[in-house]
């Protein structure tokens, strides 16, 4: 009898998972084998291999991070930075051109001015707001666009409906990273983004524990990534894949919670005469918070703020919250606080970082799933020192 599977959260417990049940067990085993039989193999992706990401591990992922997306395919990878990596480096060549959203990860930055720049690839990051600057950069050698859907650490939503418009008009494969939103809160094939990237080490796991990343979107373009993976060798292991899959059973739960949770400190933090600024899309005050309001059914739990203290104060208050871990990272179920010029963003030159928005004095808060009452406390407290 056919399982009735329509909602996003009978997907993530039930898609994926063996029928029947392997040895009748409830939980998908853990196929710690980096390599399996095969006897009717026609090529070499016909190999059952782990580093060919096709283990009986990889396929259930495959299946439930496509079904949540709505999606055509899915490929997990071994970390975030190996499934942009890969996607990238499956669409663009020597002599290629792409447009890149401005106030991207540090991570990102760093692959596409360092990396891409030292393979012959060219980069014009542009306003993700500003959709008449796009034109007049498109070349003929212009493939993709790439964005994200709140930019890290700023948390602007660029106008992600005119991206995948300008890509349609102009053959351009349109690219984003959607670590910020997961699937709770934005499926971004639906607006018709050709892949979604994730950094599944954030909130698809949620528990701090692994690194993972995952490609999704179109099925041709998903086989590119894929090929393109195994010659890179950034293959998600069996047993990340376990504690994955098991992470994301529980998405739809955490992920809403992180929402309401988010929304509540941003508050706090905005009525603070401490605070200068606080970005959070699901405040009224964001620049962006009623195209956020269209697109998302959640804000997410990352937020950024500013003390009117400056760096000085930043540093006051990162001492002396006691909830919060200070360490670099997003999306577990524990609240972690960092300066993103310190971490995430410490390998851009600093006059770059402030043309991008992003101050030494830039507080990032990750908010975990602690009780929101608890974490509002805590910083009240730390905020008396600033």
């Amino acid at each position: 009898m056919a399982k009735p599977i329509r909602a996003l959260d009978t997907k993530l417990i039930h898609v994926g998972e063996p029928e029947p049940p392997i040895g009748g067990a409830v939980s998908m085993p853990i196929f710690q084998s980096a390599t399996f039989e095969t006897r009717r193999q026609t090529g070499y992706h016909d190999q059952r291999y782990a580093r060919l990401s096709n283990t009986p591990n990889h396929e259930a992922l495959h299946a439930k991070l496509s079904a949540v997306e709505n999606a055509e395919a899915a490929l997990v990878t071994g970390s975030g930075m190996a499934a942009i990596s890969a996607a990238l480096f499956s669409l663009l060549g020597a002599g290629d051109h792409m447009l890149a959203q401005n106030c991207l990860y540090g991570g990102t930055h760093g692959l596409l001015t360092a990396e891409l720049a030292r393979l012959g690839v060219a980069v014009d990051f542009v306003d993700g707001n500003q959709p008449a600057s796009w034109e007049p950069l498109v070349r003929p050698t212009t493939r993709l666009f790439y964005v994200e859907t709140m930019t890290n650490p700023l948390l602007e939503v660029g106008d992600l409906e005119a991206v995948t418009r300008f890509c349609r008009e102009h053959g351009l494969a349109s690219v984003v990273d959607n670590t910020l939103a997961s699937p709770v809160n934005f499926r971004p094939v639906e607006l018709g983004f050709d892949l979604s990237l994730h950094s599944g080490t954030k909130y698809l796991n949620g528990h701090s524990d692994i690194v993972a990343g995952a490609i999704i979107g179109r099925a041709a373009l998903v086989a590119r990534a894929n090929r393109t993976l195994n010659h890179l060798g950034g293959a998600l292991d069996p047993h990340a894949c376990f504690l994955l899959h098991r992470g994301m059973k529980t998405l739809g739960l955490r992920v809403r919670q992180h929402n309401q949770n988010a929304l509540e400190v941003a508050r706090f933090l905005e009525a603070s005469p401490k605070v200068a600024r606080v970005n959070y899309a699901g405040l009224p005050s964001h620049r962006q918070h009623e195209r956020a309001r269209r697109l998302f059914e959640g804000f997410g739990g990352l937020l950024s703020f500013e003390l009117k203290g400056g760096p000085a104060a930043a540093t006051r208050l990162i001492e002396a919250v006691s909830l919060p871990y200070v360490a670099p990272s997003l999306g577990g179920v524990e609240s972690l606080i960092t300066r993103p010029a310190a971490t995430s963003h410490a390998g851009i030159p600093a006059d770059e970082r402030r043309r991008m928005g992003i101050s030494d004095g830039l507080i990032r808060l990750s908010v975990g799933l602690e009780a929101a009452e608890d974490l509002i406390e805590d910083l009240s407290r730390a905020l008396e020192t600033c």
